[in-house]
């Protein structure tokens, strides 16, 4: 994809993400914090966040990842990717969330607890075809417990914990 189709891409998702948080009934948000919501806050895009890369597979293993809310969920970690980021290369463990087509990573990373959530932050890889994934973290995004203690989200486990920021995607406002 070009970068013009790869932004306008972007600008949809986000666009349909604020108007789902300001104005659908599932929202996490309550009715009061909907009608004063205006928009989530976001890092530019960039293109230096936005992989296309071989998942390097494991040997499926099931892992029980805490949540917020004091129980657990089981995930299968099926492998990592390995990406080059303007300030180092770092390895994400992947998990299969029983998305067809995508794998699911949770990650914390320098800018938890100043510039995003301290819990951490989600994305979805999305398969290519070949064992090759769309890795782009300018889709990151803040789990819904963010916004409502009453949602329980998955914390992301300690391999996916980096020293390193990641400057994209969604940021505390």
């Amino acid at each position: 994809m070009d970068d013009h189709g790869w932004l306008d891409q972007l600008r949809r998702f986000r666009s349909s993400k604020d108007e789902f948080l300001g104005n659908d009934s599932h929202s996490p948000l309550g009715p009061v914090q909907r009608r004063t919501f205006k928009g989530l806050s976001y890092y530019r895009p960039d293109p230096r966040y936005r992989f296309e890369v071989e998942l390097e597979p494991d040997a499926p293993q099931e892992l029980r990842m805490p949540r917020t809310g004091g129980d657990e969920v089981v995930y299968t970690r099926v492998g990592t990717f390995t990406l080059g980021l303007p300030a180092g290369a770092v390895r994400l463990a992947a998990y299969d969330a029983g998305h067809e087509g995508e794998l699911f990573l949770p990650f914390r990373d320098a800018t938890s607890n100043k510039e995003t959530y301290g819990a951490g932050r989600y994305l979805e890889a999305q398969a290519l075809g070949d064992g090759r994934y769309l890795v782009d973290l300018n889709f990151a995004y803040h789990p819904f417990c963010y916004f409502n203690e009453a949602w329980t989200c998955p914390i992301p486990p300690f391999e996916n914990h980096l020293k390193v920021p990641i400057e994209a995607g969604e940021r505390l406002p």
